[in-house]
């Protein structure tokens, strides 16, 4: 994976540096101290794993990544505690708070690996006719065309179908969110995912399943973009 870190802090930015060398599936293509020139660098370079600070004194690290049209995964590295549940909300896949050893952030990068693989397997695939849900312990055959939003609801996921009872399971909303076909379903809000499909309408605040009204987040405009 071809990463960047964004640091105000040189020390900081030094020892990811010396961590990811020690990861054989990290490339560490640059890092920044001034995250404006971390901008210009994403609008020109692939780049699939961003290493960012929250606390920065330009623009912070949240704002940084609400900036970005479509970004890359990112894990925030802070020495800050209290931001770890906004940068979960912006689908984060880790939290590393400094100072963190080389086994902390190395279970990160696997983390960030998973990802990758489940969406680039994704992504190459065809779209497939049907999924299966665990509910409990047993799997569930979903057939992709019957679902029309999945909603996080408590501990649990709710798969709304159409003209089928309603699906309940313990699988993350951001976990749903890789095993949906890419193309066919598009997050819009942290707490709801939605079938292209589907959609009978949309303004710049809400979509709507046939008379369902569902919010789109602030931090989830950009799906916008994907509608028109």
């Amino acid at each position: 994976m071809l990463a960047i870190a964004i640091d105000d802090e040189p020390i900081a930015l030094d020892i990811i540096e010396s961590h990811a060398s020690k990861v054989p599936f990290i490339e560490l293509k640059a890092t920044f101290i001034n995250a404006f020139e971390a901008i210009t660098y994403l609008q020109n370079n692939k780049i699939d794993l961003i290493f960012l600070d929250i606390k920065m004194p330009d623009i912070s690290g949240i704002d940084f990544l609400n900036s970005l049209t479509n970004p890359p995964m990112v894990i925030f590295t802070t020495a800050y505690s209290e931001h770890a549940v906004k940068g979960f909300e912006l689908d984060a896949v880790d939290y590393l708070l400094k100072p963190f050893s080389l086994a902390r952030f190395l279970k990160g990068c696997n983390k960030a690996q998973e990802f990758y693989t489940l969406r680039n397997s994704a992504e190459s695939e065809e779209q497939p006719a049907a999924i299966f849900i665990k509910d409990g312990y047993e799997q569930i055959k979903v057939y992709i065309d019957d679902i029309l939003y999945v909603e996080a609801s408590g501990n649990y996921t709710l798969v709304h179908l159409a003209n089928k009872p309603l699906l309940s399971t313990r699988i993350p909303i951001s976990e749903m969110l890789l095993l949906l076909p890419a193309k066919a379903f598009i997050r819009t809000h942290r707490a709801f995912i939605v079938s292209k499909n589907k959609i009978s309408k949309f303004d710049r605040s809400q979509i709507w399943i046939g008379e369902q009204v569902i919010p789109i987040g602030v931090t989830y405009s950009q799906c916008l973009r994907e509608l028109h």
